[in-house]
């Protein structure tokens, strides 16, 4: 009986194990994208700042545009789980809340805590998209998920009967302000704090939503 628990539990542990160095290799790369440039960091680089060998990256991503776009998934998300933005919990607490000015001062918050996570990595992808076709295609898709993600809020805002513009111009003003951009200028640039973005950018969605 010994011999087929202990080999489940070594399974078990090498699973762990395999597990913990993708979340090393994924922090690593996030940073060293983030800090030296897409195009500036190797597979080598991100293996010794995750403390693992060259192999064990290439084993685990394939590529560096697979662990580009591994990144981001898990920036997006704040962990390495595969669930959508929008099927998370709070976001599904924010699109349930009836009213719409409370909504949106919820979603601001959500979007605060995103960007905190997302916006440095995703300046890194824009900067290097012009020269870099894998950032270029996956800032592609950043845009255009992001955009129908807008789209979704924009449907579910509308359907409430409190919008002052149309559907589609709530699309698109979710959608320019939700890049990062703003964030990083105020947070980053000019030190606001968090709760500070928070609420300037409920306040700017009701002003510009809501009427």
């Amino acid at each position: 009986m010994s011999g087929p628990v202990k080999r489940q539990y070594d399974a078990s542990r090498r699973r762990e194990q395999a597990r913990e160095n993708r979340r090393r290799i994924v922090a690593a790369a996030h940073e060293l994208f983030v800090t030296r440039g897409y195009g500036r960091t190797t597979i080598a680089d991100i293996a010794a700042e995750a403390g693992v060998a060259a192999e064990t990256v290439y084993a685990a991503f394939k590529n560096k545009p697979a662990l580009l776009h591994r990144a981001w998934d898990v920036a997006v998300g704040g962990d390495d789980e595969d669930v959508p933005l929008l099927e998370r919990p709070e976001l599904r607490a924010v699109l349930a809340e009836p009213d719409l000015r409370a909504r949106l001062a919820g979603f601001a918050a959500v979007n605060t805590a995103v960007m905190r996570r997302t916006a440095r990595l995703h300046l890194a992808v824009r900067g290097a998209a012009a020269s870099e076709p894998a950032a270029a295609a996956l800032l592609a898709e950043i845009d255009g998920a992001r955009l129908e993600a807008m789209a979704e809020h924009a449907r579910v805002a509308a359907a409430t009967g409190q919008l002052a513009v149309s559907e589609e111009e709530c699309r698109d003003v979710l959608w320019s302000t939700t890049d990062g951009t703003l964030w990083h200028r105020l947070v980053e640039g000019r030190g606001w704090s968090g709760e500070r973005y928070a609420a300037w950018l409920g306040r700017l969605w009701v002003a510009a939503l809501l009427g």
